[in-house]
């Protein structure tokens, strides 16, 4: 049997490489596999900045010597901590570095399969070695979740794709294309599409497509500051509750955390979008989508307007830029036996005050925590949390199973031969 490490991490991103670096600098053993950034670098459309402030977009190592504006200085990158938007492949590029600096061990490896073991779990990966651990952190991120509504899902793929799928548009250049959403992914993609040369339309539920509100240019009022604190996920009193308390959030009652997390941060685009497709891009406002077909080469949208009326729509391809959504089901690499342990509300885990499942030894992290600790674990400012009590619950882990080593040893003690009574026992 291959050695049993203490802690296995799938997933690389912010999370995943936090995590990583913690338990390095508690002594922690542990292995990571997967692709370092990988939804930023593969699923988000090229060219895109970030909705979050730059101080609120770093990854966590214990001592908080490498931010994302340490690395801006090295790389002599412009950096404010809110008026500069921070652009893609700046956090990219970050995350790289951070995780060359602090995660050097990273094994860029698949997890296919992880099922229970007698003390721990197994994990295939997809070169056919198996790994063991005493524990796992699933921290997949947003990857495994994407979601379509029903009513495109017969939709082949050729037709319809999710916004995951693209971090180049060039294939559609000259193609009509239907964005659909009225959030940040739809905003982004349909810049980034009517700039390569699409013809693109944006379909959405909302009867007005909104946008965060930009950093004012004279700073903000002493009285601003006290009416609306900053925090890590934007102004405002109950913001600053999500960002700096997810360990108090985690005790509300569990229909308003629900309620909390599906309506907080709706669907809005970052400021930085706005000018690139209001008025450049065609909107179709307060349309929602009753059924989509296949007509002689083109999908025919039957939609319904403001007023009730049915509209017909034609594009060649949809794009439904429609978000995600925990559903634990669609991680298909764990095991019927974990599945059928795992104790879920609406097909999210149900996690500890230190992000354990109810498969004692699992833990889930990132947006699948978010249920229990807030919105905050839907960016990568609730990283730094997150990497503190994951570390801590591992390390008081490994402690207890030393401890159970140990009293397994002093109760069984190996006699050396030269023992006269260990001699005699042989006779």
């Amino acid at each position: 049997m291959n050695e049993l490490s203490e802690v296995a991490i799938v997933g690389a991103g912010p999370y995943g490489l936090s995590i990583a670096a913690h338990l390095r600098a508690a002594g922690v053993s542990f292995r990571i596999f997967g692709s370092p950034m990988q939804s930023w670098r593969e699923q988000m459309p090229t060219g895109m900045l970030l909705k979050s402030d730059g101080f609120a977009s770093n990854l966590s190592d214990p001592e908080g010597s490498f931010t994302l504006r340490h690395f801006c200085a090295e790389q002599q990158i412009p950096y404010h901590d809110t008026r500069i938007p921070v652009r893609l492949d700046t956090f990219t590029a970050y995350g790289l570095a951070f995780q060359k600096r602090f995660v050097p061990e990273l094994e860029q490896k698949q997890v296919t399969a992880i099922d229970r073991i007698p003390g721990g779990f197994s994990l295939k990966l997809q070169n056919g070695e198996v790994a063991h651990a005493r524990n796992v952190v699933l921290a997949v991120g947003i990857s495994h979740f994407s979601y379509v509504p029903p009513d495109l899902a017969g939709l082949q793929a050729q037709f319809l794709s999710h916004s995951s799928a693209h971090s180049s548009v060039e294939e559609f250049r000259g193609r009509n294309v239907t964005v659909l959403g009225g959030g940040a992914s739809a905003a982004d993609l349909a810049a980034a599409l009517s700039e390569s040369g699409a013809h693109v339309t944006i379909v959405a539920r909302c009867s007005s497509f909104r946008f965060h509100t930009g950093p004012p240019a004279a700073g903000r009022s002493l009285w601003e500051r006290i009416r609306r604190p900053a925090s890590g996920l934007g102004p405002g009193l109950q913001s600053r509750f999500f960002a700096d308390f997810p360990s108090a959030f985690r005790h509300l009652p569990q229909a308003l955390r629900l309620r909390l997390v599906q309506t907080t941060f709706g669907p809005a685009a970052g400021w930085t979008v706005k000018e690139r497709i209001v008025g450049r891009v065609p909107m179709m406002l307060g349309y929602s989508v009753q059924r989509a077909e296949v007509l002689n080469g083109q999908v025919r949208l039957l939609l319904t307007g403001p007023d009730g009326s049915d509209v017909e729509h034609l594009t060649d391809h949809v794009i439904a830029a429609t978000g995600y959504r925990v559903d634990l089901r669609r991680l298909t690499f764990l095991s019927p036996e974990i599945c059928s342990q795992l104790r879920t509300v609406e097909h999210a885990p149900v996690v500890s005050a230190g992000f354990e499942s109810s498969v004692p030894g699992l833990f889930f992290v990132g947006v699948a925590a978010a249920n229990t600790f807030g919105p905050v674990l839907r960016f990568a400012f609730g990283a730094d949390f997150t990497a503190r009590q994951v570390t801590s619950a591992l390390q008081r882990s490994a402690r207890s199973a030393a401890d159970r080593r140990d009293s397994s040893a002093f109760a069984n003690p190996v006699r050396p031969l030269s023992d006269p009574s260990a001699e005699r026992s042989m006779d």
